[in-house]
C-alpha cells in the first residue's frame, strides 16, 4: 500500500505539479491576474528578505555600495550594444505611450506617444554604463562597485512561479576597473561569493564554471555561473557573473585618466542573483509532504503546538507555551535569535501540525497536560519522517535547540550532496548519453553528464536539437587532462557538463 502524503501528486509522479502543490500549500506564493507575474505571500517574501539582508552584508564586505537605477531604459541605450540588444529583444518590455484617453463608451486607450521608446528593465547594463561615464573620471575612481536591489521584467512565455516569471526580483552588481584581471578576478570573487553563500545558508551545492559561447550573456567576453541540481535531476541556473571586457564600456563611453596622463577604456563587470534560489530551495529540499526550510532562512525556527483537550487546562498549557518560547527565543543562532512561535489558533492540533509540516518549519513541539506533568516534550524535526518523535525535557530541548538547527542544515546539504554526486557521470559512449537523456517533462531521469568537447556552437545547437539537453557549464574541476571529445573525437583538454534544464 502506498505511504500517504499531503502532496499528490507525488515528485516521482509529475515533479513539475508536485512543485506548483508544494508552493501553493506551503503558501508562498501564486500567479496574479497579470499573466506571467506572481505574488510572493509573507511566507515567502520572508525568505527573500533573509536572502537580501544576507547577501547585501556580503556585498558590503567586499566594498560595494547600493544604488538604485530607472526602471525605463530608452531604446537607444539598448542599441548601442548590439549583441546586448539581440539576445535580449524577444524578452523586452516596451512602453510606447505616456497617457491614457477616455472614449464615449467608457474605454481607455492609449494616447501621445513618446518620443522615444522605453524599455522596461530587463537588465541595467547600458543606463548603469551611461551613469559609470559620467562618475569615472580618473584611475582614483577605481574600482567602482554598485549593486541594486530591484525588479525587473523579461517576458515569458511558459511562466513558473519563482523559476521563470515575466517580473522577478533580483540584485544586480556593476563594477569597472582599471585592467582586465582586475575585473576578471572581481567576476569570479562574486561567482564565489554566491556560491558560498548558497551552501551556508541554504544548503544548496552547486558546480561552478564558465558559460559555453552559446550560453554566455549577450555582449559579455565570460559568463561564470553556479549550477545546481534538483531531485528531478534536471540543473537550474541560479546565478551569473560576467566578465565584460570593455564592450559595455565602449558602448557607454567608460574612460579613466590613467597615471601615466592617458585617457583609457575601462573594463567592467555585472552580476546577480535572483527569487529563482527559492525554486531551488523548494525542489531540492521539499518531499511529499511540503517544503522544507533550510533553518538559516526560516522565518520561525521553532512552532510550539498547544494540545488542549479540555478549556479548564487552555490557560496553564498557554502560560507553559509562552514562557518556553521566551526562553528559546533569548538563543542565539548564527547571529540571529531563535524564531520561537506559538500556534494559538482555534484549530485542532493535526491541523495545525500538517500546516507547519506543509510549510517546512525545522522543528515542532507539541505541549499539552501530559507533556507538562510528565516532564517530557514531544518534538519532532521536519527532516524527519512526520511520524518520528522525540521525547525530551525542557533542558534537553533548550540545551539542544540551535545544534538541532545545525544538524537539520547539515542533513539537507548532505542530500543535496548525495544527489548532485550520484546522479553525475563521465561518458565516452554518445549511445548512452542519448539514453541517459530519455524520458519526458514528467519523469525523473538523466541527471549532469560530464565528457570531453572540441564542438562549436553549431554543434551544441544540434545537440540541443535532438536531445533538449544544453551545455550547463565548462567546470572549473577536472580540466587539463587530455581526451577525445564524445562528439568530434578531436583530441581536446576541455571538459563540458550537458543537462536538461530549467
Amino acid at each position: 500500500m502506498a505511504k500517504k502524503t499531503a502532496i499528490v501528486p507525488t515528485r516521482e509522479e509529475n515533479f513539475p505539479l508536485w512543485y506548483q502543490e508544494v508552493v501553493k500549500l506551503a503558501e508562498l506564493a501564486e500567479n496574479s491576474p497579470v499573466r506571467g507575474c506572481m505574488v510572493i505571500k509573507p511566507w515567502g517574501f520572508s525568505i527573500w528578505e533573509h536572502l537580501q539582508r544576507n547577501l547585501d552584508k556580503r556585498f558590503k564586505a567586499y566594498g560595494v555600495e547600493n544604488a538604485y537605477f530607472p526602471l525605463f531604459i530608452p531604446l537607444s541605450y539598448f542599441e548601442k550594444e548590439a549583441k546586448h540588444v539581440e539576445g535580449f529583444a524577444t524578452e523586452c518590455a516596451v512602453v510606447t505611450h505616456h497617457r491614457l484617453e477616455k472614449q464615449k463608451d467608457g474605454s481607455l486607450i492609449p494616447a501621445s506617444p513618446l518620443e522615444e521608446p522605453l524599455v522596461v528593465r530587463p537588465t541595467s547594463e547600458m543606463i548603469i554604463g551611461e551613469m559609470f561615464s559620467k562618475w569615472v573620471q580618473s584611475y582614483r575612481d577605481l574600482p567602482m562597485r554598485i549593486n541594486q536591489w530591484a525588479n525587473v521584467v523579461r517576458w515569458e512565455m511558459r511562466p513558473r512561479i519563482f523559476l521563470r516569471t515575466s517580473e522577478f526580483l533580483w540584485q544586480e552588481g556593476h563594477t569597472v576597473h582599471a585592467t582586465a584581471q582586475e575585473a576578471e578576478e572581481e567576476s569570479l570573487k562574486m561567482l564565489n561569493c554566491y556560491a558560498e553563500f548558497a551552501e551556508d545558508q541554504l544548503a544548496l551545492p552547486a558546480i561552478k564554471g564558465e558559460k559555453s559561447e552559446n550560453e554566455r550573456f549577450p555582449g559579455a567576453d565570460k559568463t561564470f555561473t553556479f549550477e545546481m541540481m534538483m531531485q528531478d535531476k534536471k540543473a537550474l541556473q541560479s546565478g551569473t557573473s560576467h566578465f565584460l571586457g570593455q564592450n559595455f564600456a565602449k558602448a557607454a563611453g567608460i574612460t579613466y585618466l590613467s597615471k601615466e596622463g592617458k585617457q583609457e577604456l575601462a573594463w567592467t563587470t555585472s552580476w546577480g542573483t535572483t527569487t529563482r534560489l527559492i525554486g531551488a530551495m523548494i525542489m531540492t529540499h521539499a518531499d511529499d509532504d511540503g517544503l522544507i526550510m533550510p533553518p538559516k532562512v526560516a522565518a520561525k525556527h521553532v512552532v510550539i503546538v498547544p494540545i488542549i483537550h479540555k478549556q479548564e487546562t487552555e490557560e496553564k498549557i498557554l502560560t507553559y507555551c509562552d514562557e518556553l518560547a521566551k526562553k528559546l527565543s533569548a538563543l542565539d543562532y548564527h547571529g540571529r535569535q531563535v524564531e520561537a512561535f506559538v500556534d494559538k489558533r482555534d484549530l485542532r492540533g493535526g491541523e495545525k501540525n500538517w500546516n507547519w509540516i506543509k510549510k517546512g518549519v525545522p522543528i515542532r513541539i507539541e505541549v499539552g497536560m501530559r507533556e507538562i506533568e510528565e516532564g517530557k516534550l514531544c518534538v519532532s524535526l521536519r527532516t524527519a519522517d512526520h511520524k518520528e518523535k522525540r521525547f525530551l525535557s525542557e533542558k534537553e530541548l533548550v540545551d539542544g535547540v540551535v545544534s538541532d538547527l545545525d544538524q537539520i542544515h547539515a542533513t539537507l546539504l548532505t542530500r543535496a550532496k548525495t544527489l548532485l554526486d550520484e546522479n553525475t557521470r563521465f561518458f565516452k559512449d554518445r549511445n548512452k548519453f542519448a539514453k541517459f537523456f530519455s524520458g519526458n517533462e514528467e519523469q525523473i531521469s538523466g541527471g549532469f553528464a560530464q565528457c570531453f568537447w572540441a564542438g562549436d556552437p553549431e554543434l551544441e545547437d544540434k545537440i540541443k536539437k535532438d536531445l533538449n539537453v544544453t551545455i550547463r557549464c565548462i567546470p572549473f574541476e577536472g580540466q587539463g587532462e587530455m581526451g577525445k571529445c564524445l562528439f568530434t573525437a578531436k583530441e581536446t583538454t576541455t571538459q563540458v557538463i550537458f543537462a536538461k534544464s530549467y
